[in-house]
């Protein structure tokens, strides 16, 4: 082929390009002009191929034309290339637009429940005075009346046991749903030796009434400390320091003399109603005091039956109603709202 010739050849497939370059429409068909324009069995590589059957002079001026040609065709390519690019990300921005200064979706979050909020309040503030959280394991919620009655000195036919009625199972003889968590007391004392110092949260069941101070399903904390030289004087510095840190300085409490079978001497705490201030109202019953505690010293009998020699150790047993702390300390008049699920109620804390 004479020089002249391939100079025409190598303009028409410069011309040629940029007109399929200009028509092109879709990314896909860059890379086919591409393929068609540049590929190794493109008609411009294979006269780059045959340069060698040319003199030198027509070597450098054909292979000359030859690059510059590919050069453009290449440089022709990657702008169209980005220009249908850049055409076909704003279109589709465009249609999957999204406006971001609209609000976004808000996700609720739950938490926990107010009962259960109040139990590891309660049982944080025990903890750090060196009380050890009994393991659920070891506190059953159905267990027999040995462990719920006859351990805690408080036989088959003593009048207490009417205080405590409780639900009855027909799971085996004897078994029925715990009245009290001190339960984990007898099972720690048996299980371990003095000095004893624990906690025990959990649910309990009462034949009782519905009303709104009572409910045949609540929750209880109990705590039992055994050691050496234990006084009742050491039982009220406790649970003063507890309520201090519960309900604060102001509020004011009063001590009772009471009878719990498996305390002597017993008390029982009061606290000044928060809903009335003492004045009296129905939440507790018009005394103006509502009952948060039971305590007392050990009674040498329970001591007793756990093999504890009561002329070197002895101790105290305080238990307290979940529902009720909880009611005093929020101020809520009716212990159902605190099963009654409403999302209004259990928002607020």
């Amino acid at each position: 082929m004479e020089l002249k010739n391939m100079e025409k050849v190598l303009n028409e497939l410069l011309l040629s390009a940029k007109n399929d370059i200009d028509n092109a429409n879709d990314i896909s068909e860059i890379d086919e002009i591409r393929i068609r324009y540049l590929s190794r069995n493109s008609e411009l590589t294979n006269i780059k191929k045959n340069l060698k059957n040319l003199s030198n002079d027509e070597k450098r001026i054909i292979g000359s034309l030859a690059n510059k040609i590919s050069n453009s065709i290449e440089s022709e390519l990657k702008i169209k290339h980005d220009k249908l690019y850049t055409r076909d990300l704003n279109k589709k921005l465009e249609e999957e637009y999204i406006d971001i200064t609209l609000p976004g979706i808000g996700h609720k979050y739950g938490k926990l429940h107010p009962l259960t909020q109040t139990i590891n309040e309660i049982t944080s503030i025990f903890e750090k005075m060196g009380y050890s959280l009994v393991k659920t394991e070891d506190s059953p919620e159905v267990e027999t009346e040995y462990f719920n009655f006859d351990m805690l000195n408080v036989p088959k036919d003593h009048p207490a046991r009417d205080m405590q009625d409780t639900f009855y199972t027909n799971v085996g003889k004897n078994v029925v749903l715990r009245s009290q968590t001190s339960n984990s007391q007898i099972r720690a004392m048996i299980n371990k030796r003095p000095p004893i110092k624990i906690i025990s949260p959990g649910r309990v069941y009462r034949s009782e009434a519905v009303s709104a101070r009572k409910n045949n399903l609540f929750h209880q904390i109990e705590g039992l400390l055994i050691d050496k030289n234990i006084t009742f004087g050491d039982l009220k510095g406790t649970l003063n320091e507890f309520i201090r840190l519960y309900f604060g300085s102001n509020r004011k409490t009063r001590f009772r003399n009471s009878f719990f079978p498996f305390t002597e001497p017993s008390a029982e705490v009061d606290v000044e109603c928060i809903m009335c201030n003492g004045k009296g109202c129905r939440v507790c019953s018009g005394l103006g005091w509502l009952e948060v505690l039971g305590a007392g010293m050990v009674d040498p009998n329970v001591l007793g039956n756990m093999n504890i020699d009561t002329n070197e150790y002895s101790g105290f047993a305080f238990g307290m109603g979940v529902e009720r702390l909880a009611m005093l300390k929020w101020a809520i008049d009716d212990i159902r709202l605190f099963y009654n699920n409403d999302i209004r109620f259990l928002k607020q804390f």
